[in-house]
């Protein structure tokens, strides 16, 4: 990809970038589904730069602070992350020649440290016991020492966040549907996935139901996900904007990752066999419909799917 980017302007170079985010396919899952009257399909997030999700809002956080001058070649990104959206700066910096910090809580997986290392990413561990929270903390403390440093990005409080969403991947999703979708499920970390693609279904068709997802418990093992009632909350989060809230349990979305490898021939993560469970819920719980989740990321940034922690 690096000789596709021609050094020089940087907001050439962005643009040029944004070839390698987004336009994911949309794929129909059809082997564990039990209700034949309702079609569950996924977003294969992990076919973009950095093979996340998050490749969408740090693209278009880093673009728009670029254009608004905010970030420049003499600054740091600098930001807060459980490891995705870490990894999708990285990436993103690693071709555009920024230099980017990110605040990680030390129990990320080691898969994701070490591809955060290959890419040029200085990380600042912060406590395990604080999750992203903690690592917010922290990330505002380095900004507020040193700001003619860095570009603090923000993501849980930058409205280019939900934004990505807003104007992509939810008109991706009714494109690929042909608008056909009745319901929308995504798990609830940012929340700027739920957040923006539910924001542009509702303003298309009120009927489309969504339904956002959490963990079941406080002490969890889903990676990126917040327990909403006793986490702190992301500043562009409605509370009014689902239909439903779903709680998700740590263990049996484990336990998904395994049938989907052998019954649908994908090796997923933890989060988007999470995404998944709450997508078969709600399609048992429907008498039709076309239902629609998100795949995060796959398991390549996981050396092994094991036992989840509940240390997060």
């Amino acid at each position: 990809m690096a000789e596709l980017i021609e050094k020089g302007n940087l907001e050439e170079s962005i643009e040029e970038l944004g070839l390698y985010v987004g336009n994911t396919p949309l794929l129909r899952i059809e082997n564990i589904a039990s209700n034949p009257n309702v079609e569950i399909y996924a977003k294969l997030e992990w076919h973009q730069i950095g093979g996340s999700v998050k490749a969408r809002p740090a693209y278009n956080i880093v673009k728009e602070a670029i254009r608004s001058g905010e970030l420049h070649s003499g600054k740091t990104l600098l930001d807060a992350s459980s490891g995705n959206t870490g990894i999708a700066y990285a990436a993103i910096g690693a071709e555009l020649g920024i230099p980017v910090k990110i605040c990680l809580p030390e129990n990320a997986s080691e898969q994701r440290v070490k591809v955060l290392s290959q890419l040029g990413a200085e990380i600042h561990f912060t406590s395990k016991f604080d999750s992203t929270d903690g690592a917010q903390d922290e990330a505002q403390e380095l900004y507020k020492a040193d700001p003619g440093k860095y570009y603090y990005a923000d993501q849980y409080s930058n409205p280019n966040n939900w934004k990505a969403h807003y104007q992509d991947t939810a008109v991706e999703i009714l494109r690929q549907t042909d608008s056909r979708i009745t319901h929308f499920v995504a798990g609830l970390g940012t929340t700027g996935t739920f957040i923006g693609t539910g924001k542009k279904f509702k303003e298309v068709n009120s009927d489309i139901v969504l339904i956002g997802l959490q963990p079941e418990t406080i002490l969890h093992g889903l990676e990126g996900w917040k327990h909403l009632e006793t986490a702190r909350v992301p500043a562009f989060y409605d509370p009014g904007l689902a239909d439903k809230i779903l709680q998700i349990p740590t263990q049996e979305a484990y336990d998904l990752i395994k049938e989907v490898k052998l019954r649908e021939g994908l090796h997923i993560s933890p989060s988007s066999a999470a995404n998944l469970y709450g997508a078969l819920e709600v399609a048992n719980g429907i008498q039709e419909g076309v239902v629609v989740t998100v795949f995060p990321d796959n398991a390549a940034k996981y050396s092994e799917i094991i036992e989840p922690s509940i240390e997060n």
